[in-house]
């Protein structure tokens, strides 16, 4: 019906369109920047285009249009995603004080928590983070998103029996609000988490627990991957062929997108958070994909393996440093610590051996409180040894 409406309409069904229906990003932001040139003063445009820029790794584009969509209309989801904006380039001072400005203006909620405690983490302020946990708990759509959250800080530390406990209260915590799909995706979140430190008996566990509670598109797919990194080449087959298009008159969606039960409305939906949304590292070059958001990038497999199994240790050195040079992105995600490990790995493999020390040594200093019986942990340790 789109040719029978005004120009605005027609601006706006192409825009969703694209954006949620064919995850088409790139007509997505052309429809949004032809609709924001030709209605300037719409705040909509401007915030979804601000989003979908960030979802490709265009910071400073992004930045401008949420600041504009800000100064058209303040809304939450506006503060919270360009503080999200800031931190992802480092911007620390201005992330604190638009944080600082939404509360000034009486706004607060999951969103704009999520920013305070993503800085938290930054800072390495333990007891911020908590605050943050605390705040959300008991709050039906908002806790379960919390926890996961936590449940990936305390991965990155390698506190696997605790990430384990949280990922199961985030899903529970799911159901009792009415949204099986999003337990079941922090059961598959947990999974992929296992199955990177070599829990793979774990990781089948939670994957299976997240198919039988919800095997959606995006469980299917987050699933898939976690099945495929624990060696699962047939489900791996399977689950692709499945998840890669469920609906074959829709094209396939160019990015994981998971949809958010807490977000409705036109003005709503305009400013999806950018802890509900992906989001991509600038310049990264690799062979396969390694956009997404915070949870996403947990779901991607950087190059940098791929160079290690090729035994090509600068190569894999110079991927991993790029998860370490963009800390205001990878954030509290396990392969941020993990690639301290893995740059350990890769100069050991060129023969590197003090730089390689000193890696294993920043792992282990983040790893200090973990689970002793991590299958990772025990190899790096013994790789360690040798470098001695």
């Amino acid at each position: 019906m789109r040719d029978r409406v005004s120009d605005r309409e027609r601006f706006r069904i192409s825009a969703f369109y694209f954006q949620y229906v064919t995850g088409e990003m790139d007509k997505a932001i052309e429809a949004y920047e032809l609709w924001a040139r030709s209605y300037p003063r719409e705040m909509v445009p401007h915030a979804n285009l601000g989003s979908l820029y960030a979802s490709v790794g265009q910071y400073d584009k992004s930045i401008t249009e949420t600041e504009t969509a800000q100064r058209l209309g303040p809304t939450i989801t506006n503060y919270s995603n360009l503080a999200s904006d800031y931190v992802a380039v480092n911007r620390i001072k201005d992330a604190r004080l638009t944080l600082q400005e939404a509360q000034k203006n009486h706004f607060d909620g999951l969103f704009l928590r999520s920013e305070v405690y993503a800085l938290a983490f930054l800072a390495g302020d333990t007891a911020e983070m908590e605050r943050q946990v605390t705040w959300a708990l008991g709050r039906p759509g908002e806790e379960d998103q919390m926890l996961n959250t936590h449940a990936d800080t305390q991965a990155y530390y390698g506190r696997m029996v605790k990430a384990r406990d949280l990922a199961r209260q985030a899903a529970d915590s799911a159901v009792r609000a009415d949204a099986k799909e999003t337990a079941a995706q922090w059961l598959a979140f947990q999974a992929i988490r296992e199955v990177e430190v070599g829990n793979a008996g774990a990781a089948r566990q939670a994957v299976a627990r997240a198919l039988a509670l919800a095997p959606g598109r995006d469980v299917r797919v987050l699933s898939a991957l976690a099945l495929a990194r624990a060696g699962e080449s047939t489900n791996r087959k399977l689950f692709w062929r499945r998840s890669r298009n469920p609906n074959p008159a829709t094209p396939s969606s160019s990015l994981l997108v998971p949809r958010d039960r807490s977000v409705d409305g036109d003005r709503a939906t305009c400013a999806r958070p950018r802890r509900h949304r992906p989001r991509a590292f600038p310049a990264l070059r690799t062979r396969q994909s390694f956009s997404g958001n915070r949870r996403h990038i947990a779901s991607r497999i950087p190059s940098g393996l791929a160079y290690l199994a090729e035994k090509n240790g600068p190569a894999a050195a110079a991927e991993f440093q790029k998860l370490l040079d963009h800390q205001g992105i990878v954030q509290n995600f396990l392969l941020g610590s993990l690639a301290h490990l893995q740059i350990g790995r890769a100069y050991a493999m060129s023969g590197d051996r003090r730089k390689a020390k000193t890696a294993y040594q920043d792992f282990f200093a983040l790893w200090k409180d973990a689970d002793p019986d991590i299958p990772i942990l025990k190899e790096a340790k013994a790789e360690y040894a040798k470098l001695d």
